[in-house]
């Protein structure tokens, strides 16, 4: 009998062709339909009825069974809840992060065992390999959409049920593959946005379930410039959207968000792209996750990402404890935001990372 394997697919392209890859290679494939945003499902910026007639769609050009499963309790209270109390406190979070750990590789993989299956697959690009009896997370060969940023929490026991069929290939060979396969979604645009919520005003999102409160816009001297809505709606490095134009007496330099004042409930700016209170090069982050199981040797050098964006950085690991990190970058790092990530490389393979505390 052929390997039972359940994709998750999402009405996009990636997860389409993942599905037809696998198809052509002779597993049985089941798609599977995630739904985990239920607040507003009515509203112009959630796609859910729209994905799920395009998963339909492909599922039959396919030829694959499709089934479709509820998870809106699962992802409010695992990734929603923390989601707002990360902002609440001030900080920035990444929920494709901590939605990948909970739901895709979590609560998707248990229901795809239940369903018999010997493992999942996804769109993600990402590559997956066993070395010695351990599993591990490695670049795709698309660097430009390589998404090992976003899933460096995962674990042996989840790398050890998880294909990723497009780990070599190119976005564009992708959309190639999907076209000539007669795909409906192979034009499709790719989703941006919060996981599972999509793409949407988020300052008018995020004030839904966060209140305003509004205090002082402060220079570094302790000058006061103007007012913010909330500290919850800005983030270090911000430019747009802080409400600072030209200030009589002030450069003409744009103003970017440098810091947060949680006690006076007071946004810090500075003017200049690279102001040194935007650059930082020790790096502290707390609730780490190694792929591994244990940490990484801090007697070697490694690269860091603090955001998705980010290049490759040259670091080394400063401290180490359980639970917690601080990285020395070569070169000062811009931005780096509490809440957000750091994740360390060696070469391709992603090791983890840990949660983002402060950085100076």
């Amino acid at each position: 009998m052929a390997e039972r394997i359940v994709v998750g697919m999402s009405g996009g392209v990636d997860s389409s062709v993942a599905a037809l890859l696998l198809k052509r290679q002779g597993y049985e494939v089941v798609g599977l339909f995630m739904k985990n945003w239920e607040d507003d499902d009515d509203e112009e910026f959630c796609s859910t009825r729209q994905d799920l007639i395009d998963v339909a769609s492909v599922a039959e050009v396919i030829g694959i069974e499709l089934e479709a499963v509820n998870f809106a309790v699962e992802y409010r209270d695992r990734v929603f809840a923390e989601f707002l109390r990360e902002y609440s406190a001030g900080r920035t979070p990444n929920p494709d992060v901590l939605c990948n750990a909970e739901i895709k590789f979590k609560a998707f993989l248990d229901h795809a065992l239940a369903m018999g299956a010997h493992r999942i697959a996804t769109g993600h690009y990402a590559g997956v390999r066993e070395e010695d009896g351990r599993y591990e997370l490695v670049k795709a060969a698309d660097r430009a959409k390589d998404q090992t940023y976003f899933l460096h929490r995962l674990t042996q026991a989840q790398l050890a049920r998880v294909l990723f069929p497009l780990a070599d290939l190119q976005k564009p060979d992708v959309r190639r593959i999907a076209r000539e396969a007669g795909l409906p979604v192979h034009a499709k645009k790719d989703s941006t946005g919060i996981c599972f919520i999509g793409e949407r005003p988020f300052r008018e999102f995020l004030n839904r379930y966060v209140p305003r409160k509004p205090g002082p816009i402060r220079t570094r001297d302790g000058k006061v410039v103007g007012e913010h809505i909330g500290l919850a709606f800005y983030t270090i490095g911000q430019r747009r959207g802080i409400g600072l134009g030209g200030l009589k007496g002030a450069a003409a330099e744009p103003w970017y968000v440098a810091g947060k004042d949680l006690a006076a409930n007071a946004l810090l700016v500075v003017q200049g792209h690279d102001h040194p209170l935007l650059l930082a090069r020790h790096v502290t982050a707390d609730d780490a996750a190694w792929i591994a199981g244990v940490p990484p040797d801090p007697a070697l050098r490694y690269a860091g990402k603090t955001r998705y964006r980010q290049a490759d950085a040259a670091c080394r690991i400063a401290a180490l404890a359980p639970g917690e990190l601080t990285v020395e970058f070569d070169a000062p790092q811009r931005a780096v935001t509490p809440g957000q990530s750091l994740v360390l490389y060696r070469g391709n393979v992603c090791l983890g990372g840990a949660v983002i505390a402060r950085s100076e």
